[in-house]
């Protein structure tokens, strides 16, 4: 732990905010437990009525929202600035891709990336899938 990752060690449902490179802010959710590394990178939004790509890659979400490190450990749910909306549909398990993730150097392997299929704001999609068509 240190004081620029001390938040992804607090409590669940809090976001940790970081610099990528020093250059983008990325938008995480802290999960699992408190005094435990545990978090989900935010890596695209669909925004309605929006260019599907307009928040399609971690550095453009952050962008987009005015996201900076001033919402660090904010709760997701009890803030008036940022927050999550639960979905209105029901997804299945056969809506979701879920791949090994990406723009890291350990655990390449490792399949703890997921997005919708039916997306078109995914930054990176898995080898071979194609892109949806408008609908």
């Amino acid at each position: 732990m240190t004081e620029s990752n001390k938040s992804l060690f607090g409590k669940p449902g809090t976001f940790y905010i970081y610099k990528s490179y020093g250059i983008h802010h990325c938008l995480n959710i802290v999960t699992d437990k408190e005094n435990f590394a545990s978090g989900v990178l935010i890596r695209s939004v669909f925004i309605s009525n929006k260019n599907e790509r307009l928040a399609s890659g971690p550095g453009l979400v952050t962008k987009t929202f005015g996201i900076d490190n001033s919402f660090n450990s904010l709760e997701v749910l009890n803030n008036k600035s940022l927050w999550i909306s639960p979905r209105n549909a029901t997804l299945e398990e056969k809506d979701l891709i879920q791949t090994t993730r990406i723009g890291i150097s350990k655990a390449k392997n490792i399949k703890w990336r997921w997005y919708l299929k039916n997306s078109r704001s995914v930054s990176k999609r898995l080898k071979g899938e194609r892109t949806p068509k408008f609908q």
